[in-house]
């Protein structure tokens, strides 16, 4: 596959549905569970050469890693919890502040943010998180169930702006993508660096925090955040982004995910979504935004 710069096949349309309340993406996507996933996701799209590039040359991940995040996190509630206007308006502006991204990476290769391939992998991450999370810290999702949330996800990505041709038809065609993907175009970069050196040493979301009570905080959140997001990475991709796992880190991963399924399953389904369900609210209703935009998301059944 080549790292085509054009952005051809990337055209956001008001036609496509966004996720309804009660459909299989709105129950899955935002659940609490699929949050210790994030770190992962981001990981494996910054590991795609066009995106990795995209971040190192014009993101200020490395300076302000807490306010990149919360933005991506904004964006993501508002187009599965936001209502069909929120979710078209926020499809079009995330295609303007990618359409000016591009240049050379550091190995020669023209790339352009809008590059339907590195496009469409972005979205696949996020396809599969959720899946990843149900199946580790859950009962893991049947087969009915994870091919009403795909079918769902597809409009998600066509809201996106990608076409049925950038999305494969069903789980199982996906899944074949999925995993050509990561073993034919992921790599080792300086995002990917980035990435991992911020989990290991998180900076203070809010400057007021004291030192003295972020650090212990920040090294067991360190701790568990690279549990689960190496050891929830592919193997054959593990050792090419130069990351160890030993038999004891994957007991450890296991003990957790333990914990997580103990705490979790009391919390009734809606309640697990209902921090999405707030944020998708508040995006939406900042100053500044359109009023045809606006819609209130909660109620989670």
């Amino acid at each position: 596959m080549s790292t085509d710069p054009r952005g051809k096949g990337v055209e956001v349309s008001s036609e496509i549905r966004a996720p309804r309340r009660g459909d299989a993406v709105w129950r899955c996507f935002g659940d609490i569970r699929s949050t210790l996933m994030a770190p992962q996701l981001l990981l494996l799209q910054v590991s795609h050469p066009v995106v990795g590039a995209g971040v190192a040359d014009h993101s200020n991940f490395r300076a302000e890693p807490w306010p990149r995040l919360m933005r991506t996190l904004l964006s993501l509630t508002t187009v599965v919890y936001g209502g069909q206007e929120a979710a078209t308006a926020e499809a079009r502006r995330l295609l303007q502040v990618h359409a000016p991204m591009k240049g050379t990476d550091s190995a020669g290769r023209r790339y352009h943010a809008l590059n339907p391939e590195a496009y469409h992998w972005v979205h696949a991450t996020l396809v599969k998180g959720p899946v990843d999370a149900q199946r580790l810290f859950g009962k893991g999702m049947t087969d009915g169930e994870l091919e009403a949330y795909y079918r769902g996800m597809r409009d998600v990505g066509r809201v996106w702006g990608l076409t049925d041709h950038h999305l494969p038809p069903d789980w199982p065609s996906f899944v074949e993508y999925y995993d050509d993907m990561v073993a034919e175009r992921l790599e080792y970069n300086r995002s990917v660096q980035d990435v991992l050196d911020e989990l290991s040493r998180p900076a203070k979301p809010f400057a007021w925090i004291p030192g003295p009570l972020w650090r212990p905080f920040a090294r067991v959140a360190a701790h568990f955040a690279l549990l689960v997001t190496v050891g929830t990475l592919p193997p054959d991709l593990r050792e090419r982004l130069h990351l160890r796992w030993s038999a004891r880190q994957e007991r450890a991963l296991r003990r957790f995910a333990r914990l997580v399924r103990m705490l979790t399953a009391p919390v009734p389904p809606p309640l697990r979504i209902t921090v999405s369900l707030a944020i998708a609210y508040w995006a939406t209703h900042r100053p500044g935004t359109e009023a045809a935009a606006r819609r209130r998301p909660l109620g989670a059944w």
